[in-house]
């Protein structure tokens, strides 16, 4: 039997499975309820979600929050009463043009300020809502939905409206965007209805047909962050097809130059609305130029470890869509939520650990000590989404022992040499100045060599979730490769730092005419020449650091700097810029790889950051004896040894 390249067996078997757990469980897939599971159907409004608690009434809360507002994608049904009789009323916005006969998704809201508890049917199955409760349902518009037995007319959700249909042709695979006036998104049929972080809908392709309704739609369109964005509105005719011929136009090119960008750190299941099978990853990777995908292998809350049968059948190997200018990679997140997670790319066989610390689960092996495993001749490491706030001391890294991800044991791995880099962006953190960066700088300061790497964590299983449903590769990292793109050189650039972390401007450095990874080597007293540039209609400000601090700054796209080196230093740059459609969530950033400057052989080793690592290995050292779910002496003693060798290479850095 002939199989779909795309679709081996037991990729085909995986997929059944996870229907079966989205149909029985809906987007948690039955996942065990942590924190971040049970707020997955909450974040599909991700501004109110950001102001709820955790709390064990989550729908309520989510309630609370909204206060009376009704944002879009929702629809309200409030239940009151009147007088002895139950009263309801829908409220929701402008109603849904409806191109043919069918139904269309709702997630519904049911709020009841009712003293007694009610029954709300979706199709027969009852859900209790509690005296002046709420619950959030997904059902359509075609769902037989009562309260108390009295039928709940939704047919005012819709309208009829006649269609047409748009040709959508570029002449290259982009990502496209089309709405009505009312902000609906409208898609080819069979497509995914996903919207980005900027609640914007998108789907990819090229030479597309849609249906849409006669009234004025805007097309987007755009193509990862080497091109600008395209945009025009169009009035389509009944029943005619309209061609639009529409294509964005090039910022950059980084293949060109010899930099190719990748995300690192993409998931295509990882429970959520529906079930993506390969073929989706492999259009948005083309639709958004996309150099390098890694999509990961990684468990959610327990046991399951999703497509771990696609790494299986795929580890070592481009994924079939790969071509001269694209690779794709089935890879690994090894998870540990009180010492933190690393994302694998490059892996030429599955790990024999993906996780510890879920469940009953020890916190061991140490983080360390899975690393070394997961570190193959090929394959490079990287810490992912270390940090999701300002950091302004070891104390902040430490947090108080919350199991929010945070990469705390990454002061060892770094010492150790265990890790190639840091996601230094990331969803995590999507502040003017990262705190990511920050640690970053202080690991590099205090001798660690590092590159600057990115991951969104976008999960091609969620259609409308924030950062978790945009395109993969909205931060990218760039790395400058020797020779054809493969996943062998891309990660080899990675290993020797060759490197900058991008939400979409272009960033050079150079140093005496070395770039990022160079190490220029000085007598001392030397006084080398620095440069830095950046592309990008975002770009606002650009600036030059060393291991000391900001060493020139200023507006504009460009700058230089002479600096005259007595001790072995760093240079990295950084551009920033405020909110533009390029934008990400409102703010630019970019940051390179160091360039080296060691003097008389020594490398960097600042002994302010030295010591503040050594401050965060106390903090680590406490925090695994107070909050580490350890079984034995010598599982404690396996973290307390790594933590001490690491200590020792600090301590000889001063």
């Amino acid at each position: 039997m002939n199989h779909d390249p795309m679709m081996p067996p037991q990729v085909e078997r995986a997929l059944r499975e996870y229907r079966a757990l989205l149909s029985a469980h809906g987007m948690t897939w039955g996942e065990p309820p942590l924190g971040y599971v049970r707020m997955m159907p909450f974040l599909r409004f991700p501004e109110e979600a950001d102001r709820m608690s955790i709390r064990p009434d989550l729908d309520a809360e989510f309630r609370d929050t909204l206060a009376g507002e009704v944002p879009r994608g929702l629809v309200a049904l409030r239940l009151t009463a009147d007088g002895h009789r139950l009263k309801h009323r829908l409220e929701h916005g402008q109603a849904r043009p409806l191109l043919s006969p069918g139904s269309v998704p709702v997630i519904l809201l049911v709020d009841s300020a009712l003293p007694h508890p009610v029954e709300v049917t979706a199709d027969g199955v009852p859900y209790g809502i509690a005296a002046g409760g709420a619950r959030l349902l997904d059902v359509t518009t075609a769902t037989m939905l009562t309260v108390d037995g009295e039928e709940v007319d939704l047919a005012g959700l819709t309208r009829p409206a006649p269609a047409a249909r748009l040709r959508l042709r570029a002449g290259f695979p982009c990502r496209w965007s089309v709405t009505s006036a009312d902000g609906q998104g409208w898609y080819p049929e069979g497509v995914p209805e996903r919207r980005d972080n900027d609640d914007r809908p998108f789907f990819h392709g090229d030479d597309i047909v849609l249906a849409v309704p006669c009234e004025p739609v805007t097309i987007r369109v755009t193509r990862g962050m080497e091109y600008g964005i395209a945009e025009t509105t169009v009035v389509p005719r009944t029943g005619e097809e309209t061609l639009v011929g529409l294509a964005p136009q090039r910022l950059y090119d980084a293949a060109a130059r010899g930099w190719y960008g990748a995300d690192l750190h993409v998931h295509m299941n990882w429970a959520g609305d529906l079930v993506a099978v390969p073929a989706e990853a492999a259009a948005a990777q083309l639709g958004e130029d996309l150099h390098v995908l890694n999509l990961v292998a990684g468990n959610v809350a327990g046991d399951r470890v999703y497509d771990r049968e696609a790494l299986q059948h795929w580890a070592g190997r481009d994924l079939p869509w790969s071509d001269a200018g694209h690779v794709a990679r089935m890879g690994v997140e090894y998870r540990n939520d009180l010492f933190g997670h690393v994302h694998v790319f490059g892996v030429a066989a599955p790990p024999a650990v993906y996780h510890t610390g879920f469940g009953a689960d020890a916190d061991w092996p140490p983080n360390a000590a899975v690393c070394g495993d997961l570190r193959e001749p090929r394959a490079v490491l990287g810490y992912a989404h270390p940090f999701h706030g300002p950091v302004s001391s070891p104390e902040d890294v430490a947090a108080n022992g919350t199991r929010n991800c945070s990469g705390r044991a990454l002061v060892v791995d770094a010492a150790l040499g265990l890790v190639d880099g840091v996601e230094v962006l990331h969803f995590g953190d999507l502040s003017p100045a990262p705190g990511t960066a920050e640690v970053y700088r202080r690991l590099v300061g205090a001798g660690n060599r590092l590159a600057a790497l990115a991951g969104t964590d976008t999960m091609l299983s969620f259609t409308r979730q924030d950062t978790v449903s945009s395109p993969p590769g909205w931060e990218r990292v760039y790395a400058r490769v020797d020779g054809p793109l493969s996943a062998e050189s891309f990660a080899e650039a990675v290993r020797r730092g060759r490197t900058f972390a991008t939400t979409g401007p272009w960033l050079e450095l150079t140093v005496n005419g070395l770039g990022p990874g160079d190490t220029l080597g000085l007598e001392g007293g030397e006084t080398v020449a620095i440069r830095a540039r950046a592309v990008g209609p975002e770009v606002e400000h650009i600036e030059i650091r060393t291991a000391a601090g900001v060493l020139a700054e200023g507006p504009g796209h460009e700058i230089t700097a002479s600096l005259s080196v007595a001790d072995a230093t760093y240079v990295v740059a950084v551009v920033r810029g405020g909110p533009h459609p390029r934008s990400p969530r409102g703010r630019a950033y970019a940051h390179t790889s160091p360039v080296y400057l060691d003097v008389r052989g020594r490398h960097v080793a600042r002994e302010e950051d030295v010591r503040w690592c050594l401050r965060w290995l106390d903090l680590l050292d406490e925090l695994v004896r107070a909050r580490a779910r350890l079984r034995t002496r010598a599982q404690l003693r396996d973290h307390l040894d790594l933590i001490e060798k690491a200590r020792a290479v600090y301590g000889a850095r001063l």
